[in-house]
């Protein structure tokens, strides 16, 4: 490889959520509170970073930026952001879109917490798959709109549509939005086109918005190929895209997400309420550019770790935890671990993990909570080194 997975970077003290943060985020609680591990030796699989360094070209564009010496308030006027966006998905899933339908937000969740607002008057409906990002009920939640939720079936260990389920939620005349994940978080599906068309079909049906998050559309298992839903329905004009390459390049703190928005008077009054008026951050731009243009050989050598971390956590789990059920998601770096089995009396997983594993958890939103909860242990490079080197005496000692 050309680059360093192994290498691990101190985060500490740089403000950084993943490792400041996770008190006040995870627990509620004040800095002061202790727990028997110390921060640094935490290993931290909560929130949805990476700890692998930044790619190099991404890191070069930076630096090229900063040179300049002046930061003064940047919007995108030229056409080389939309080129290399175009480009990049062109080249990775074959799909277009004219440059005026692309908008940008702080982030997917406050342009979907946007569009909820924009799209689904307070007492009617929005519907999603679960289990689900909790940012989706959190924007239903923020809005005052009811979240129905379309629980996915397990079939031979991998989490399915229940089609009918979805179509008999969709026909609900209350239903105005459906909130829709590809490839989906938390379980890594990447959906067929078969799946997509078939969801599709019932969204053209009963007349419904549909936003497609799409922010793990990169982050597959190696060979994979992700079909956004504007392939599936190129001229429905009541979907929009939601892409950002800040999960899979790791640099989610740049905030910056790009929002392709079908439908005009949707694009002006989503614009209308951008409470930074247009205004985006010039390095954030040089980031993404140089992501969308230099960044695939990092890429691909980044799946090629990640598939390595998830067989690693596969062989081990099979071999010494066997009750501790995983399976390799097709996508995103989340691993699901089903629990159940070896903690049937634990309520609190985050809580057992801080204190008796030194493993950092967030709680999940599922509706059965034991059996669904989200570790990440494939995601990060420095998790990533207790795997190679030190995960065997922590799992050993009941991790």
């Amino acid at each position: 490889m050309r680059y360093d997975f192994d290498e691990i970077i101190d985060r500490q003290h740089t403000n950084a959520m993943n490792t400041d943060g996770f008190r006040s985020y995870i627990f509620h609680v004040g800095p002061d509170a202790v727990f028997p591990f110390r921060d640094e030796e935490f290993i931290r699989m909560w929130v949805a970073d990476m700890e692998f360094a930044v790619a190099p070209p991404i890191c070069q564009a930076l630096r090229e930026r900063i040179d300049k010496r002046i930061f003064g308030y940047t919007q995108v006027y030229d056409s080389r952001y939309y080129d290399a966006f175009s480009k990049w998905c062109k080249d990775r899933y074959d799909w277009s879109f004219p440059r005026e339908e692309l908008t940008f937000s702080t982030g997917v969740v406050p342009a979907i917490f946007q569009l909820i607002e924009l799209l689904v008057e307070p007492g009617e409906k929005l519907l999603t798959l679960t289990p689900a990002y909790s940012q989706f009920k959190n924007g239903a939640d923020h809005n005052g709109v009811e979240l129905v939720k379309c629980p996915m079936v397990k079939k031979d260990g991998v989490f399915v549509m229940d089609l009918a389920a979805f179509e008999q939620a969709a026909a609900d005349p209350q239903v105005k939005l459906v909130m829709w994940c590809g490839p989906q978080n938390p379980t890594g599906r990447i959906w067929t086109a078969e799946e997509l068309e078939a969801v599709a079909q019932i969204v053209r049906k009963y007349d419904l918005w549909i936003i497609s998050d799409e922010i793990h559309c990169d982050l597959l298992r190696s060979g994979k190929t992700h079909i956004p839903m504007g392939k599936i329905m190129p001229d429905y004009h009541k979907l929009i895209t939601c892409m950002s390459p800040s999960k899979t390049f790791n640099i989610a703190g740049l905030m910056l997400s790009d929002i392709i928005i079908r439908d005009p008077d949707l694009r002006q009054r989503f614009n209308s309420r951008d409470k930074n008026v247009g205004c985006l951050n010039p390095l954030s731009i040089e980031a993404h550019i140089a992501a969308f243009e230099h960044g695939w050989d990092w890429l691909q050598q980044l799946r090629a770790y990640l598939d390595g971390n998830f067989a690693f956590m596969g062989d081990y789990l099979a071999a010494h935890l066997p009750e501790a059920v995983s399976y390799t998601p097709e996508a995103t770096y989340l691993a699901w671990v089903d629990m159940s089995k070896c903690l049937p009396d634990v309520e609190d997983i985050p809580m057992f993990f801080a204190n008796e594993a030194g493993v950092l958890l967030e709680g999940g939103g599922c509706p059965v909570r034991r059996q669904c909860q989200g570790l990440r242990p494939a995601q990060s490079g420095h998790a990533a080194q207790h795997h190679r080197q030190g995960a065997r005496a922590d799992l050993r000692h009941g991790r």
